[in-house]
């Protein structure tokens, strides 16, 4: 069994205050995967005895970035998509295994007012193009936040937010290619009727109320379909507006 933990954890140093590595230590993930680490380089140092640590940091200071956290030395470690448009932002890790690559992702936001859809559609073709790239060679399991709820159960108020950053027709769309190219989202695969979420707005009680939304994903190639063995959502985990969420490869 291997065991992937993603977690947005919307600025490392403070979830760090908030209980994270008593989190880490009692997930004992193969695989421990963040987004939205809000580092630079030498900003923080983690002790984590037997993994090894690779991070991408954002150009831009307190933005973006994200790490894996790995107990099994890869074969090889790549940043970025190999897309200069889209390389500043620290967004994509990739690590190659004998059997597969392991990808974490932090698709970016559309924004208030959609000011940055337009970019985020290119990202998104240009993420897809690079995932079936990998594809090619060996299966891919890829996790993150992609910042999209991607049917009407994925949120709790999906009539009023037909046009906001996250479930527009566009991003939903987009998630549909992913689908549709052969990738499964582990979790709906195994609990097609399940409401669970993954993020709450620190608004109105939102977490209180549990008015989420399921924006955190693990996704596999097809390939790996028989090799499912779990997916799972920690809602109880606190320290950020995410939680984690959970494969277990068997």
């Amino acid at each position: 069994m291997t065991k992937f933990i993603s977690w947005n954890v919307n600025g490392l140093r403070a979830c760090v205050q908030k209980g994270f590595m008593d989190y880490f230590r009692e997930a004992d993930a193969d695989f421990f995967c963040i987004q939205e680490s809000k580092l630079q380089k030498g900003q923080i140092e983690l002790d984590l005895p037997g993994y090894e640590q690779f991070w991408n940091y954002a150009e831009r200071k307190g933005y973006s970035g994200t790490a894996i956290f790995a107990k099994e030395k890869p074969l090889s470690a790549s940043y970025g998509i190999g897309v200069e448009e889209h390389d500043h932002e620290g967004r994509v890790i990739t690590l190659e295994y004998p059997d597969y690559y392991v990808v974490t992702c932090y698709t970016p936001n559309s924004k208030d007012g959609l000011l940055r859809l337009d970019y985020r559609m290119t990202w998104e073709d240009a993420f897809l193009n690079y995932l079936k790239k990998l594809e090619e060679n060996k299966p891919v399991v890829f996790c993150g936040d992609l910042n999209v709820a991607h049917e009407e159960i994925d949120l709790k108020n999906p009539k009023t937010n037909h046009r906001s950053a996250g479930f527009t027709d566009e991003e939903r769309g987009k998630f549909t290619a992913i689908v549709n190219a052969g990738f499964i989202d582990t979790y709906r695969y195994l609990y097609p009727d399940k409401v669970e979420y993954s993020w709450w707005s620190y608004r109105f009680k939102a977490r209180e109320k549990n008015v989420g939304w399921r924006i955190d994903y693990f996704c596999v190639s097809g390939a790996l379909k028989d090799r499912i063995g779990s997916a799972s959502i920690h809602t109880e985990v606190m320290g950020s507006d995410h939680c984690p969420v959970e494969l277990v490869l068997r």
